[in-house]
């Protein structure tokens, strides 16, 4: 497995961060701790989870992921080789305090997933999206203040756009305040919008980029070629959440650049999710990339894409793919 620096910064992360949102609904706990036994014997050091979780999930389910990977870490003796994040943001309760990036509920979001997690620290405190009910000095000096108190050792953001992710960025330095060191966005060979302004932007100021959906949900290993039918179990069929992953990917533009991409790597003996994540790997900037699975052979298979390289053909047709289909916003962004 290989390790690089997160961003700038001295915190050395595997290039594949484990996914963990489907722990507590896709995945039983004993199911969870297999995967992430898969996930720690293959060498990977970063695991990534959020107080929201597990995806499809309600309020009264909320935080069950976190207490998994707590339990796993605590079973395992696992803490000191494990670089754990974690996110804040999300509704927890039914309060009006209760979500958000307000001094309050962060450092209340802090305190209950530093619980669940049966961890004194926080190697990586993310929020989860921006609050616009909120003023970036007041959410930077909450998370300031955890760092100086020992309790998160580094900060990041998920879901910002560049403008944001600059405004926060200069927010930090003009204020003498931790920074976000990462950022967590959505990327894959099917979605590349944030290669317009956010990848510049964080290579220009060494923050790294952890990217979710490498595999578009799924859509990208291939398993719906046939079908192209939703599967109960999935995340596109889960409460809460399959309906967003299928305005994200259930499309047949998608399809189609699947069976393309398909059509030309299969013949040379490399898998779809192989070719997936080789290919988001090599891309600049990228520090590391979420894995995630409900079933740790899932995440075996997927692993196999880190020993793999593409030539030049395979590597053009990958970047082709994207130039076929429509343009659209991210739905995610759009609703805030």
């Amino acid at each position: 497995m290989n390790i690089t620096s997160l961003g700038r910064t001295g915190l050395k992360v595997s290039r594949i961060c484990l996914g963990t949102m489907t722990f507590g609904n896709q995945a039983d706990q004993a199911t969870s701790f297999a995967i992430m036994d898969v996930a720690d014997q293959a060498g990977v050091n970063f695991f990534d989870t959020a107080d929201v979780y597990p995806l499809g999930g309600d309020l009264d389910s909320v935080g069950k992921t976190e207490e998994i990977v707590g339990n796993w870490l605590s079973e395992r003796g696992a803490r000191d080789r494990i670089v754990l994040a974690t996110k804040c943001h999300g509704k927890m309760g039914t309060g009006p305090n209760d979500e958000g990036l307000s001094r309050r509920h962060i450092i209340a979001a802090c305190e209950q997933s530093l619980r669940r997690l049966k961890t004194d620290y926080i190697d990586l405190y993310q929020v989860h999206a921006f609050d616009p009910t909120t003023p970036i000095e007041e959410t930077l000096r909450a998370l300031d203040d955890l760092v100086h108190a020992g309790k998160v050792r580094y900060i990041g953001c998920s879901n910002y756009p560049a403008w944001r992710l600059a405004d926060a960025l200069w927010t930090s330095q003009l204020l003498n305040l931790a920074r976000y060191d990462s950022v967590q966005p959505r990327y894959n060979m099917l979605f590349r919008m944030i290669e317009d302004e956010l990848v510049p932007l964080c290579q220009a100021h060494g923050v790294g980029m952890i990217v979710y959906n490498p595999l578009a949900g799924g859509v990208l290993t291939g398993r719906y070629r046939q079908t192209r039918a939703v599967e109960q179990g999935t995340r596109f069929a889960l409460k809460n959440s399959g309906e967003m992953y299928q305005r994200r990917y259930w499309k047949d533009p998608m399809f189609n650049a699947v069976d393309r991409l398909a059509s030309v790597v299969e013949p040379r003996g490399k898998k779809l999710v192989e070719v997936a994540l080789a290919w988001v790997l090599e891309q600049p900037g990228i520090t590391s990339a979420i894995l995630g699975a409900s079933k740790p052979e899932q995440l075996t298979e997927s692993l196999r894409g880190i020993d793999v390289t593409l030539d030049e053909e395979e590597r053009q047709i990958c970047n082709d793919l994207w130039y076929d289909i429509p343009r659209e916003r991210d739905p995610f962004l759009a609703r805030r």
